[in-house]
């Protein structure tokens, strides 16, 4: 069978399931979003000073890039989840997040003493972070892998590792809100390596469970 028959195949097969694939993975967004939340809310919880850490902007610098990363991410995997589906777009979208970060490490370097550096960048929470952020990603990457077998992606490998971006971006969003250390630098380093573990798990997972 030809690359553009099977294509057309797994389309097919993907636009035949009961409910529409655009519409279940927006309900299996919604999904994760609640498991993550209560994995979030049984274990760490929002730190205490919640609120007034609210009205500081690295505080909520944050949460701009877990956001933006998860909703580029959520594109990206939708349309590695549709065979012939032009990816072109979504997969620009990706370039957003990191530039976000790289922007505000600059503007933190400028901002705090280069002796200081090290300090935000180490933070207090290294390890709480790098053990809670996959801690809550599991359940949505499984529920993102249960997704693509849903739909029929060419690719099972990227699409895997998307979707443990899209994991990763959804459970940073809610550690953001517990983790004590708000500095770029501490952002651009361990919340992008436990991302990234989730990325690789998402990969394998895409291997494993989802190629054709």
């Amino acid at each position: 069978m030809r690359t553009d028959d099977l294509i057309k195949a797994l389309d097919a097969d993907a636009r035949s399931k009961t409910m529409p694939l655009r519409s279940a993975w927006w309900i299996a967004a919604g999904a994760a979003a609640v498991i993550a939340a209560v994995v979030f809310l049984l274990t760490i919880g929002p730190r205490p000073d919640f609120m007034a850490a609210a009205h500081t902007m690295r505080f909520l610098s944050k949460f701009v890039f877990t956001i933006v990363l998860a909703i580029s991410a959520f594109a990206l995997v939708r349309a590695l989840s549709t065979p012939g589906a032009s990816t072109g777009r979504a997969a620009m979208g990706m370039i957003a997040a990191p530039l976000l970060v790289a922007a505000a490490v600059i503007l933190e370097l400028f901002a705090v003493p280069s002796a200081d550096w090290g300090t935000r960048l180490v933070g207090t929470n290294m390890m709480i972070c790098m053990t809670f952020i996959p801690l809550i990603g599991i359940g949505p990457l499984a529920i993102f892998l249960w997704m693509l077998r849903y739909g029929a992606p060419t690719r099972p490998v990227l699409a895997g590792a998307v979707a443990g971006l899209l994991a990763g971006g959804l459970a940073a969003t809610f550690y953001a809100a517990h983790c004590f250390d708000d500095s770029p630098l501490f952002v651009a380093s361990w919340y992008t390596i436990a991302i990234g573990a989730l990325a690789a798990l998402g990969a394998l997972g895409g291997r494993l469970f989802v190629r054709w």
